[in-house]
């Protein structure tokens, strides 16, 4: 089948394509949420199905310590090559929702100024139900045409968005069946529809929570105020001091295995097309923070970062409560470069946290989930098909880029199984991941359905 035939048949069925990603996206897959069990089972049973239909063989809801993990293969030839296709089923919570423009398991199509052929707004429409299924509609459309050149396995899980706790424990129990050759994944992000690019690195992570402790119990703020430590304020300057002047983070040792980029790879890095006035934009910013004596491409890609994603305490409901808090949380994330282990970090976040915060008040570090970070060679062969993949594609040469985000199980893939993997993303970095209105474009969901049968012809051609 040649790429015209392979275009054809994605535009024949272009609307069942929709609509059976739109079925997909009305379950709420929350794994962060216990009261979405029931929605993730589902969700798990619902990709069964799916991979069943599409032609795979030997496909199991496969159980693990928490949600399952979803397996299901095509073996053709043994002495052929094999590509492992990994996704995640689960999503983020949708909260705020009162800041979503439609319900959040509703799917709707609608254009954008960047989505000009529609876009399918819904959680988990890009993170990643929608890049996922590209998988199994480009599966599919192999089989039906007879032209599935190599062996295929897919392995699909429910815990990304949590950290993939139980993951690492099923691929270890699953080392046989899950030989392969490469592992393929879209779960990341191009530089735009008509500039193609493919992550070549991500960053690792080391998530944690901090809790403050103050009095034995809340406190009247006028009876107390300015007698007791409040909780709030001490975690707010504890945080503060946790960056310089020139955004640096000050935990001592954090870039001491940091390996930095040569010159000649930082001036590569930054011939990726980049707009800051777009961007500003976009984000609707009066101008961009960061660490002093690197470009907002190194920022996000080669460099680690220090980050709290959520902050709470005392009272904040309506109207006005007059206290002084026994308790205050934080959650905080830091990304982490090529030479940094999430461990390390994570220790050395919790004994400079702790030893920052004065003697008014107690405090509690907790480590939850991270990650290593990775680099991919780009002279591989499966990187090389998968960059002639997207040439034929597109009609252009796709850039070579590192991402920001993490995704822990890269690294786990290569201890584990030796196996390396090719970031094959086709969301947007405007796509809203993670946000309220995440979307996805119908124009990215068929690309991509329409360039992974070309990673394969090419990437069975061996050298």
């Amino acid at each position: 089948m040649d790429h015209t035939q392979v275009k054809d048949y994605v535009q024949q069925n272009k609307q069942r394509f929709l609509d059976e990603l739109m079925e997909l996206l009305r379950i709420p897959s929350v794994s962060a949420d216990p009261k979405y069990k029931p929605d993730v089972l589902r969700m798990a049973e619902a990709v069964k199905e799916k991979l069943e239909a599409a032609g795979a063989e030997k496909v199991e809801v496969s159980q693990t310590k928490g949600y399952p993990v979803v397996y299901g293969e095509k073996m053709i030839d043994p002495k052929l090559p094999t590509v492992l296709v990994y996704g995640h089923y689960d999503v983020q919570p949708a909260d705020p929702l009162e800041l979503w423009h439609s319900p959040p398991f509703e799917p709707v199509i609608k254009t954008t100024p960047i989505h000009p052929d529609g876009a399918i707004f819904a959680r988990g429409s890009c993170d990643d139900k929608g890049q996922a299924y590209m998988h199994v509609k480009a599966f599919e459309l192999m089989m039906r045409t007879n032209t599935l050149p190599c062996n295929v396995k897919f392995m699909i899980e429910g815990e990304e968005e949590v950290g993939s706790a139980n993951l690492a424990a099923w691929v270890k129990e699953n080392k046989e069946r899950l030989k392969a050759d490469i592992i393929l994944i879209s779960d990341t992000s191009m530089i735009g529809n008509k500039t193609p690019s493919i992550d070549t690195g991500l960053r690792g992570l080391a998530y944690m929570e901090v809790e403050v402790t103050g009095p034995n119990r809340d406190l009247h703020s006028g009876v107390y105020g300015g007698a007791v430590a409040n909780p709030i304020n001490i975690l707010c300057k504890m945080i503060a001091s946790m960056h310089d002047k020139s955004n640096h983070i000050t935990i001592p040792g954090f870039y001491d295995k940091v390996l930095k980029l040569s010159a000649k790879e930082r001036k590569e890095l930054n011939k990726a097309p980049f707009k800051l006035a777009n961007y500003k934009k976009d984000l609707e910013i009066g101008d961009i923070h960061g660490e002093k004596g690197f470009t907002t491409l190194e920022r996000t890609g080669i460099r680690p970062t220090l980050d709290v994603n959520g902050i709470w305490g005392g009272y904040t409901g309506e109207g006005a409560k007059t206290v002084l808090p026994s308790k205050a949380y934080a959650k905080i994330s830091m990304r982490l470069v090529p030479g940094q282990n999430s461990t390390q970090i994570s220790n050395l976040f919790a004994k400079h946290f702790k030893k920052i915060a004065p003697k008014g008040v107690k405090v509690k570090v907790t480590a939850h989930h991270g990650g290593e970070p990775v680099v991919v060679s780009t002279s591989s062969h499966a990187y090389l098909s998968a960059a002639k993949a997207m040439e034929q594609s597109y009609g252009k040469k796709p850039i070579p880029t590192r991402g920001g985000g993490s995704i822990p199980i890269v690294a786990l893939f290569k201890k584990e199984l030796g196996l390396d993997s090719i970031l094959f993303g086709f969301g947007l970095d405007s796509d809203a991941l993670h946000s309220p209105n995440e979307h996805y474009g119908v124009f990215n969901y068929l690309k991509g359905i329409e360039t992974i049968p070309l990673f394969y012809k090419n990437f069975a051609n061996q050298k």
